[in-house]
Parts: C-alpha cells; sequence; structure tokens
C-alpha cells in the first residue's frame, strides 16, 4: 500500500474542495419561487390587509414574489393545519395572531400541535384594544362603566368578532380584572357585523381592535372610554388609556407574527426574519401600520418570536379555560 505524503493529499484536498463547491452551488438560494402566506382570516378583514402590506413590501426585497392565500374555517385552524403539514421549505409561511396562542383549550382535537408542528419565525407587530360604548349608555369613562355592569349582572351585553378570538379574551380578562364582572357575551362572525348593532343600542360595549373603532369614535358615533396601549392613540388624543382610566393592570392586545412549519432550515428562517425587520422599518410600511393601529416590531429574532408565543400562552391558556370559552 503506498504511504500518503502531504505532497499526495493536494490534489485530493482540491478534489473534495471542488466537490464541495459544487454542492454549494447546486443547492438553490431562498427564494427561488413564490412564497406564499396563508393567512387564515377573511379576505379584507384587519389581519389580511396587514399581511397583504407586509408580502408587498417583501417582494420588494426578495427576489421573488411574496402573495397572501387566505384559508379560512373553524376559526383559524384550517389554515393553520395547511401550513403545519406543509413542506418545511420556507415557501409555505403561516400569518397569523393571537388566536395561535389559544388552539389547545378551544379545540380538543387538533391534527396538528400549535408548538411542536410551527418554527415562530418574527413578530411583525402588535394591536392595541379600544373599548367603546354606544351613545345611549349613560357610562361617561371607564369607573361608571364598571360600577354600571357591578350594580346590574347580566343586564348588559357585549359582542367579540367570534369565540375565543382577540376581542372576547381581551373583554374577558377586562370582566375578570375589573372585578368578575357579569355581562352577557354576544359573538359575530367578525368585527363589521357586531358595529351597527353597537351603534344602534343592542350591544352595551364592544372592547374591539383600535383599527376597526377609531372612525366611529371621531365620527362620535360611539364613546371611546380606553385603550390598552401603553399611550393614547394619536387619533384619539382625548380618550385615556386603561391605566389613566383606572386599571392599571390591563393590558390586552392582539399581534401579528409569521410562522414556518417546524424543521424549517434555520437559515431559511433567519433570512425571512431579517428581511422582515427590513420592511417593518421602511416608512412607508410604518406609516400603513400606524393608519392600522398596528405598533410595528423591528426587532424581533425567532428566539424571541417563540419567547412570545410561550408567554402569550402562559396568559391566555388559562382564562380560555376559567372562562369556559369554546368555539362552537
Amino acid at each position: 500500500m503506498p504511504a500518503i505524503t502531504r505532497r499526495s493529499l493536494v490534489p485530493l484536498a482540491a478534489g473534495l474542495g471542488t466537490a464541495a463547491s459544487a454542492a454549494t452551488a447546486a443547492a438553490p438560494a431562498w427564494p427561488n419561487q413564490a412564497v406564499r402566506f396563508i393567512c387564515p382570516f377573511a379576505a379584507g378583514g384587519p389581519t389580511d390587509v396587514a399581511a397583504r402590506l407586509v408580502a408587498e413590501s417583501l417582494t420588494g426585497l426578495l427576489p421573488q414574489r411574496v402573495l397572501v392565500e387566505n384559508r379560512t374555517g373553524s376559526g383559524v385552524v384550517v389554515g393553520t393545519e395547511a401550513v403545519a403539514k406543509s413542506p418545511a421549505d420556507g415557501y409555505t409561511i403561516l400569518y397569523s395572531t393571537i388566536a395561535h396562542a389559544v388552539l389547545r383549550p378551544l379545540f380538543s382535537n387538533l391534527n396538528f400541535d400549535p408548538v411542536a408542528d410551527f418554527q415562530p419565525v418574527a413578530l411583525v407587530g402588535v394591536v392595541p384594544m379600544l373599548l367603546m360604548v354606544n351613545n345611549a349608555v349613560p357610562a361617561r369613562d371607564l369607573q361608571q362603566l364598571i360600577a354600571m355592569f357591578r350594580d346590574k349582572p347580566n343586564q348588559y351585553t357585549y359582542g367579540s368578532s367570534g369565540a375565543g378570538g382577540a376581542v372576547h379574551l381581551a373583554t374577558e380578562l377586562f370582566l375578570q380584572q375589573a372585578g368578575k364582572l357579569k355581562v352577557n357575551h354576544i359573538p359575530y362572525r367578525g368585527s363589521a357585523p357586531a358595529m351597527p348593532d353597537l351603534l344602534n343600542g343592542n350591544l352595551t360595549m364592544f372592547l374591539n381592535v383600535a383599527s376597526d373603532g377609531i372612525a366611529s369614535v371621531q365620527r362620535g358615533t360611539t364613546r371611546g372610554l380606553a385603550v390598552s396601549s401603553t399611550e393614547r392613540l394619536p387619533q384619539l388624543p382625548d380618550v385615556p388609556t386603561f391605566a389613566e382610566a383606572g386599571l392599571p393592570g390591563y393590558e390586552a392586545y392582539t399581534w401579528h407574527m409569521l410562522f414556518a412549519p417546524a424543521n424549517t432550515p434555520p437559515e431559511i428562517v433567519n433570512q425571512l426574519n431579517e428581511a422582515v425587520n427590513k420592511v417593518t422599518r421602511q416608512p412607508a410600511l410604518l406609516q400603513r401600520f400606524r393608519d392600522l393601529s398596528i405598533q410595528a416590531r423591528s426587532d424581533s429574532t425567532p428566539a424571541s418570536a417563540t419567547a412570545w408565543l410561550q408567554a402569550e400562552m402562559s396568559k391566555w391558556e388559562p382564562l380560555v379555560r376559567a372562562a369556559n370559552i369554546t368555539v362552537q
């Protein structure tokens, strides 16, 4: 057997290097085809609008288009499951909200695991809630509303955009923290059909996503009593925060996050994360987000997004169980 010398290793190493370079060149760079955002919410709704703004901005940054596909059904289950069972190649991404954090207590027979089957990519933004009442309600501030609910339990109503959604969760948290108040829940199929009933007096209160309620408060067709942000909204400078209104411990919001299927290569997850952080710093997108009352996040990492999701699940899952919230 011939001896292996330093000289004989040179062509061998060169050959291995050439092979490695060829393998690297053969691996297609991501993305080399269109990326799909699966949005498990209806087209035209606030989540869909935000998803399309992010997709449009990413299309201008990445070498391929980013498209939004709406897949609704069973709340967010149908669209979320579609992503969970998609190839982990970075081309099918879930654009979802706080709804992801309460899937386990709401649905006992899921065909996927909201944690194990997903890799959080980036927290896109946080959206505060706005508490509104119809103009016939005598309460002029939050404390008067709380006193009204306390004095006549189960005599008043509140609306939500659906059982187990962000609006329902935020309202139940408010009622619990304000003294375990008893107010009748009326769920709707989205926020849009609830607003007419608030205007005509069939609903007493609607603690809605701020972007959906600002216009009615500005027009004076509803009365805003509090916002869940840490500071007052620039669009509604006269509406106090919950802390200013006398409920300092209250914190509720919805949020937008991108999720990849579990086992998506880390380099793809990191590349998409960096791209999202870049576009959420762009002045044009920031302004559109402000118009929607979305507080953009541009410093999220996959690790911090994962930690955020875990904290949200720890916060909301016990509330869902304690309030016996179910999805019909």
